[in-house]
């Protein structure tokens, strides 16, 4: 009853984003945009943490678009000094810090109707989610995909190395760990992750979108 008092007037910027999601997805992966992404966080409770900053590149055919990467660092009204070295944040003071809802308008903007990648992507998900909360907004509409799954999807089991880290599975396909613990050293040696995992997928299956979606698994988040 009343049920349209409950209705809510969107800002533009999730409208165009809400429309864009409506729109069909390629059939094949080769034509499909994927947007790999990785969230520094002061925590890994999404109700109470907030995220630092946000790293992500353009995926496209086997092919990192990196000219065309999104790197964000948000303000913090209240930073953890401890999370800095953890997480490899830079200090110069020279880049630009946004609000947390400006800093949503851009990665909404960037990453459209893409299916998103990350590894253990649950808690990336649920820490962009959790700040659209904040601004009174649904959540993601994004198809995903988790790196961590994928490789037991992909890789034999006897293969697999003793966890399912992003460490072990570099270390696994000789990736290189440059900026480790920032998002955008993250989302690339993600992105590096997926296209060797993504190559093997292809050449003993369909390259039917849908198939690659299919069989999620529940994942951990460290």
């Amino acid at each position: 009853m009343f049920k349209w008092f409950q209705h809510k007037e969107y800002p533009d910027f999730w409208k165009d984003y809400q429309a864009i999601n409506k729109l069909p997805l390629p059939h094949s992966i080769n034509e499909t945009t994927f947007i790999v992404f990785d969230t520094e966080t002061t925590g890994l409770q999404p109700k109470t943490d907030k995220i630092l900053s946000i790293g992500a590149f353009k995926v496209k055919n086997k092919t990192i678009f990196t000219s065309e990467g999104l790197e964000l660092y948000l303000q913090q009204e209240h930073f953890k000094r401890e999370s800095a070295p953890i997480h490899g944040l830079r200090k110069s003071g020279n880049e630009t810090r946004l609000t947390e809802s400006d800093a949503i308008q851009k990665f909404l903007k960037f990453i459209e109707n893409s299916v998103l990648v990350a590894h253990h992507v649950a808690f990336d998900m649920a820490m962009i989610n959790a700040a659209l909360e904040r601004l009174n907004l649904p959540k993601l509409k994004n198809k995903c995909i988790d790196t961590a799954q994928l490789f037991e999807r992909v890789i034999p089991l006897n293969r697999h190395p003793k966890n399912l880290g992003l460490d072990h599975l570099a270390n696994f396909f000789g990736i290189a760990l440059h900026d480790r613990h920032t998002a955008n050293g993250d989302a690339y040696i993600t992105a590096l992750i997926f296209i060797k995992l993504y190559t093997n997928y292809i050449q003993h299956n369909s390259s039917r979108l849908s198939d690659f979606l299919k069989s999620r698994k529940r994942a951990g988040l460290l």
